[in-house]
């Protein structure tokens, strides 16, 4: 990412790690695969399906092998602080919350697929971290503080779940992220944590007042040198609107000293800003899943997902530099994207950055370069 990451701090800004249900199957200690969605009722069905549709996976896989050219290319940015939205609880808990249609987990023995990538940061304010109640949200937490990773987003009560992971970075200063969600992401409006109540950091509302108030918490946590990033779960699945209220809700986040609004929750990448010089993804997209072989939204090409690698100046939060790396699941492991797809995705993201004055390019040192006026 050139010479300037001696005197920026560099991000790596990853979407939705749903490493739970099939992810989970493949790898060296499943958990007991039951389901209790409409259709599936074994999480190895998955595997099935995405054996089907491009070949056999070496089962157990390891964690190295889910991030396959991903890898690579983290360990070439050179990033100082690895971030993800994390969305799928880490536990052997058999309390599957009533009355939900999906429920995601993964089998802390193997944490070590997060270990792989070396990340810093799972931000757990989702829809999926209390699929196993709050006996398995509490087994979440312990595992990732047993592994050395940081959670903002959900805790054992309000004011854990809404306080930022403090992430120092030698000589440069520090990363805070502050993970929250929307009900509009699917989150139960019962999930919300409380005093004294375990659960996530759900927003009330994506309002004015909803916004100053989050903002106002930030600055206040805030000091000279550090980069904060507000993480936020909001939207549907599928579509590539952006709503009126989530750039206004990024916006006033911006106007109040927030330096990275990272978005997530829809399934495939959306609309990239840059506002007063400070980067806003609206959608992340999904990273790493088992969606491979299910078919019906051919359109948003779900297959194709982005790395996002970003150098923001700590001494004032703008953004320098946001290199996009096009990659694509097969097998259940990340492989770099063939030029056509990338092409595809620049395309796209060219398309949907009109309103934002955003563009992509491809980069000399391979991938896309984000360009903005």
């Amino acid at each position: 990412m050139g010479s300037e990451r001696a005197s920026t701090i560099g991000l790596f800004l990853g979407g939705d790690v749903m490493t739970g249900r099939g992810v989970d199957q493949a790898m060296a200690h499943p958990v007991d695969p039951v389901l209790y969605e409409q259709c599936v009722r074994d999480a190895r069905w998955y595997v099935t399906l995405a054996e089907r549709a491009n070949g056999p996976i070496p089962r157990p896989v390891d964690g190295g092998y889910l991030w396959g050219d991903a890898l690579a290319e983290i360990d070439r940015a050179g990033v100082d602080v690895r971030i993800v939205n994390l969305e799928t609880s880490i536990t052997t808990s058999a309390d599957a919350w009533p009355a939900k249609g999906i429920h995601y987990r993964m089998h802390p023995a193997n944490v070590g697929c997060l270990a792989a990538a070396g990340l810093d940061c799972c931000c757990l304010a989702n829809n999926h971290v209390l699929d196993w109640g709050h006996a398995g949200l509490a087994e979440t937490l312990r595992v990732l503080d047993g592994a050395g990773v940081a959670h903002p987003g959900a805790g054992a009560d309000l004011a854990e779940a809404a306080a930022p992971a403090a992430l120092d970075v030698p000589r440069k200063g520090r990363v805070l992220v502050f993970a929250m969600a929307a009900e509009s992401s699917g989150v139960p409006p019962e999930w919300a944590a409380g005093a004294g109540v375990p659960g996530v950091n759900l927003l009330p509302d994506l309002s004015a007042g909803t916004a100053d108030r989050v903002a106002y918490r930030i600055g206040f946590a805030k000091s000279p040198g550090d980069v904060a990033v507000a993480s936020i779960h909001w939207g549907g699945n599928w579509g590539y609107e952006v709503p009126e209220e989530h750039v206004a809700f990024a916006h006033r986040l911006v106007d109040g000293g927030v330096d990275v609004v990272h978005g997530h929750s829809s399934h495939h990448p959306k609309a990239v800003e840059v506002y007063r010089g400070r980067l806003v993804l609206y959608g992340c997209g999904d990273l790493l899943d088992d969606y491979e072989g299910i078919g019906g939204y051919e359109q948003f090409r779900p297959d194709l997902r982005l790395l996002y690698f970003v150098l923001v100046d700590p001494n004032g939060g703008r953004l320098v530099e946001a290199r996009l790396v096009p990659v694509r699941p097969r097998r259940f492991r990340l492989e770099l994207a063939p030029p056509e797809d990338a092409a595809w995705l620049r395309g796209l993201l060219t398309g949907q950055g009109l309103p934002f004055g955003t563009r992509a390019e491809p980069a000399d040192e391979g991938g896309l370069v984000l360009r903005w006026r």
